[in-house]
């Protein structure tokens, strides 16, 4: 035994140091074909050193399956054998095997073992199509050839290439959905995402089942593969396999995720050093979703191809639709090869024929290649052609839009005919709150306000499907929204270079004056109703007064309302919620009564309207006419132009016998929208009274989303917090407003010393790409306040630490707007105090902010 142990150290040592020169080598040729070759050879070398070693013979067969089986091997990746044993194995020989699997270990080899007879192979393979494609890619190691010929012949006559190749494209369509069938999603695994190494080996696997070749120029050979297309094939899988191998050496493991700790490093590598415009990150994940496009797109030509050949399939025309193209098998097919060379604009009109025909399942196979073949028939003369352009706006009007755009991106078409957008294909968004590349997330915008307007989806968002159906031409919507972020990466203001764009495109296409005016502003406002609902009070008139002198008329509030809520819910899963919605519609509907009522706000008639609100709603609970005077007496018009009226009638609920008490109130209720919790708080004032509430709540993992801090005319604090929950909580919302109303108001009540949380965890992408802080304290509009916003990465804890220094500037907060986008935190807060109309007192207290910020 210590004779194998001293000899599998050597061995490791001695693989490791050939692995090591092979690493090196590659990384000064990066050429993926020979690295993965030679370290297969390698791991051959030392696995049948080990067999001999242990004068294995011919009684068994050692087999290489899976990715070593095809001579490939990754730096990382498991090396999956089968050891082939005989129906009547001796005990010893189990023994000697499973000492040369620990052996394999000792040296350093990840092995996917499995040990089995003829008979269990074949019995296992029938069972699992992912044993059988783990045994169609076998090649024989060492050991007995006469066993390991018998094992191929009995599988390839035991395998049903039909059944082989419907399990495939199911289970491709099943692993693509795991990743939301999106190429784009910013940390992708280049093996099992759309677009990724799998999708190759699915088309290498099918052909070779089925008999109709092993590699790309097989396949040429046979007609299913054009010599373009088998050049273009093998350059994509070159990138990806250069990225993985590369991924595997740095991550040093098996890592198959682009992951963000890892995508500067790999562009440093790969020679792509950060540029004035692009970081080295970005330049190869644009190199990544390139090629993940081509063999997204030559995936989709390949795999019907192969099903026409398996299946033998005729013809089957069911309708001739016009004089380019008929119903084929269920698809739409075109007449004859030269359709998209004869007539370029078929291209398009293939577009909207899917669309005006849903029956049809997608492009028939020759359809496709001819399709995507005749790409460089859209050049400028093509955009120029008014049949084009009516075309495009057909497209844009016809139900099915969402796939055709997809499909048009897919195939590049899309990125042909607007230049514009083939700009930002693949352009990542470092911004920690979008997922998905530019445009993706536009193609997520145009979907979210397709699906506004289908009637099967109403009940996700009735009242802006509502809009949405009652909304004239709505097809400028969705222009809009391919023009929104159009213009990111180019340097300046997008939402200003957008409009430029937007303008020409509607000018181009014959939009009327409004339409195109409508379009043009949407672009350059897109963020404009986000910003106020987030960041302003918009129960304030004087905000809505000011917003809705912007928008002017209530088309376009709606059409800014709509284009807001499908952008927000395109950036990412996680940055939509009711909260952001309810203050999104607040802000509409407020709007809109102005927009309807016409003319300056009555202060004195919003004030009595609210009052009027709430007392109706103290009446529903069985409050005494008249109970709520005495706490109101107490405040001022700054409070019920800053609350509405159902927050106000609330206060007034739980407050009014506590008018004077001398015991800090804690209330807490679950919010109208059921995704967080209010929290009210009344206390005589107290020194460091918000910033104390913020520890509280970042020591006890509850996010502020918003917080309204006002003092009474008797010196009380009347503060009202807007949470949410800590994400995997478990607990009922009732034992939690238990919790808050107990605990705070006990911490209160003590007057606990200022203790800030930890600093926690913080995201890998915030770690990876930080956020610069920005602090920027300005007056506001009357001089009544000062601003102060502030963007930085998030993390536990954040909203303490600002609380806290604006504390030890004897600093009162009077509001606060938190906006969290991902990783990204947009605060701002109003604030008055001593030194903030001096210069230097205000350079100090930013200093002191961006200190607290730093990660």
């Amino acid at each position: 035994m210590s004779d194998d142990l001293a000899l599998a150290r050597q061995w490791r040592n001695d693989l490791k140091a050939r692995r090591q020169v092979l690493a090196d080598e590659y990384c000064q040729h990066h050429d993926p074909q020979i690295y993965l070759s030679r370290h297969a050879d390698e791991v051959d070398a030392a696995i049948r050193q080990l067999w001999h070693s242990l004068s294995l013979g011919e009684e068994a067969a050692l087999i290489a399956v899976g990715g070593y089986g095809r001579g490939q091997l990754f730096p990382c990746s498991d090396i999956d054998v089968l050891i082939l044993l005989p129906d009547d194995a001796r005990p010893e020989l189990t023994e000697t095997v499973t000492r040369l699997i620990g052996l394999m270990w000792d040296i350093g080899l990840e092995v996917g073992h499995s040990v089995r007879t003829h008979a269990e192979c074949l019995r296992e393979s029938a069972a699992d199509i992912t044993i059988e494609t783990n045994l169609l890619e076998q090649r024989l190691i060492s050991g007995n050839r006469q066993a390991f010929d018998a094992l191929s012949l009995a599988l390839e006559n035991q395998r049903d290439p039909l059944a082989f190749y419907e399990g495939k494209t199911l289970e491709q369509q099943q692993r693509h959905n795991r990743f939301f069938g999106v190429t784009n999603n910013l940390e992708p695994n280049l093996k099992e995402s759309p677009g990724g190494l799998r999708d190759l080996q699915t088309l290498i696997w099918i052909s070779k089942a089925t008999g109709l070749g092993s590699h790309w120029d097989d396949l040429v050979k046979r007609g299913i593969l054009t010599p373009a297309e088998a050049r273009l094939i093998k350059h994509g899988e070159r990138q990806l396999e250069r990225l993985r191998i590369f991924l595997h050496l740095l991550a040093r493991r098996r890592e198959d995720r682009l992951i963000f700790d890892l995508q500067q490093q790999l562009g440093l590598a790969l020679g792509l050093p950060d540029s004035s415009i692009l970081r080295a990150s970005e330049q190869v994940m644009q190199l990544y979703y390139r090629a993940a496009r081509t063999v997204s797109q030559l995936n989709g030509i390949l795999l019907p191809n192969l099903r026409g050949r398996i299946y033998s399939q005729v013809p089957r025309i069911t309708e001739v639709l016009n004089e380019h193209f008929y119903s084929v098998n269920g698809m739409l097919g075109i007449r004859h090869p030269e359709v998209f060379t004869r007539d370029p604009s078929a291209i398009l009109q293939a577009f909207l024929m899917l669309q005006q025909h849903p029956e049809l399942t997608g492009f028939a196979p020759r359809m496709l290649r001819a399709l995507w073949h005749a790409r460089s028939k859209i050049n400028e003369r093509f955009r120029q052609d008014p049949v084009n352009r009516q075309l495009f706006l057909q497209i844009l009007s016809t139900p099915g839009l969402t796939r055709s755009l997809r499909r048009m991106n897919l195939y590049g078409v899309l990125g042909k005919y607007l230049p514009a957008f083939g700009k930002i294909v693949g352009q990542m968004q470092h911004d920690l709150f979008h997922v998905y590349t530019v445009d993706e997330h536009i193609l997520m915008v145009v979907r979210n306000l397709r699906r506004f307007a289908i009637s099967a989806f109403n009940h996700e968002y009735p009242f802006l499907s509502r809009l949405i159906n009652d909304f004239e031409r709505p097809h400028v919507l969705y222009i809009a929204g391919l023009f929104h972020d159009i213009a990111k990466g180019r340097g300046g203001d997008h939402s200003q270079l957008g409009m430029a764009d937007a303008r020409d495109f509607c000018d181009k296409h014959g939009l009327s004056a409004e339409d195109t005016e409508l379009v043009a502003w949407l672009t350059g406002q897109h963020l404009t109703m986000s910003h106020i609902a987030q960041k302003q009070d918009i129960y304030d008139p004087e905000t809505v007064q000011r917003f809705a002198e912007l928008v002017e008329t209530p088309r376009r509030l709606c059409a800014l309302y709509l284009l807001t809520v499908a952008d927000i819910r395109g950036t990412s899963p996680k940055v939509w919620n009711a909260w952001k919605a309810k203050l999104l519609e607040d802000l509409y509907l407020a709007t809109l009564r102005h927009l309807t009522r016409g003319g300056a706000v009555d202060m004195h008639s919003e004030l009595e309207a609210r009052k009027q609100q709430a007392r109706a709603l103290l009446r529903l609970y069985a409050v005494p006419d008249g109970a709520e005077e005495k706490l109101w007496s107490q405040l001022d018009i700054v409070y019920f132009l800053r609350h509405e009226a159902r927050e106000i009638a609330w206060h007034a609920r739980v407050l009014n016998r506590f008018t004077d008490s001398g015991e800090p109130i804690v209330r807490a209720r679950l919010s109208d929208d059921k995704e967080g919790i209010q929290v009210l708080v009344y206390t005589p004032d107290q020194s460091a009274l918000f910033a104390r509430i913020c520890a509280f709540f970042g020591r006890t993992h509850y996010s502020i989303a918003d917080a309204k801090v006002y003092t009474t005319a008797h010196g009380y604090a009347l503060d009202t917090f807007h949470v949410f929950i800590p994400e995997h909580h478990e607990d009922d919302y009732r034992d939690m407003i238990n919790f808050i109303e107990f605990e705070l108001a006990g911490s209160l009540r003590r007057q606990d010393p200022l203790t800030l949380p930890g600093d926690g965890r913080i995201s890998r992408m915030l770690k990876h790409f930080p956020i610069t802080p920005q602090v920027l304290i300005r007056p506001d509009d009357k001089a009544n306040y000062f601003v102060l916003s502030i963007v930085a990465g998030d993390r536990p804890g954040l909203l303490a630490r600002i609380a806290a220094v604006l504390t030890d500037h004897d600093l009162a907060v009077h509001s606060a707007k938190i906006m969290t986008l991902g990783s990204r935190a947009e605060d701002s807060f109003l604030i008055t105090g001593p030194g903030l109309n001096d210069d230097k007192t205000v350079v100090a207290l930013e200093s002191e902010l961006f200190n607290a910020l730093r990660i």
